[in-house]
């Protein structure tokens, strides 16, 4: 089975010092792996038009309905999410991870997971930009996020 997320509205390639918040630059956008020292998938710059990530999975149905586990699924059961994590760049190439978007999978209604079991995709469709202009982060909920089904291309 696989994960589709779909992400338009990118905040920018810079993210600037506010109150409370040191800022940015060369700003991406990532999925996290599980396993904390491997690679994040795919960067996307922030600046992007839009971002998309197609990530493998295991589904099951349990008493509590759909599950979803694999490298890119974080949680534990009833409990499982995506991060996306956002990273910046300095001046001197050190890359620094600033901000995470949690995908919370338990918000997904049950009949769009069972029917994304059945037909093997899962998609999240999201803005990444937040109220203030900045990278979307915390947990992510509809109707921050849209959730659907469809077969996979």
């Amino acid at each position: 089975m696989q994960i589709l997320i779909e992400a338009f509205a990118l905040p920018g390639r810079t993210c600037p010092v506010s109150p409370g918040f040191p800022g940015y630059s060369d700003i991406h956008v990532a999925v996290q792996p599980r396993a904390r020292d491997e690679a994040l998938l795919s960067p996307q710059p922030g600046d992007a038009v839009s971002a998309a990530w197609t990530l493998d999975c295991t589904a099951s149905r349990g008493a509590s309905g759909a599950d979803f586990t694999g490298p890119w699924i974080q949680g534990r059961p009833g409990q499982r999410f995506i991060y996306l994590s956002w990273t910046g760049v300095d001046s001197a190439g050190v890359v620094t991870r600033f901000r995470r978007a949690k995908l919370m999978l338990d918000a997904v209604d049950s009949s769009v997971a069972d029917d994304a079991v059945s037909r093997g995709r899962l998609v999240a469709r999201l803005g990444l930009t937040d109220a203030k202009g900045r990278p979307l982060c915390a947990a992510v909920r509809p109707p921050l996020v849209a959730w659907s089904s469809e077969a996979p291309h």
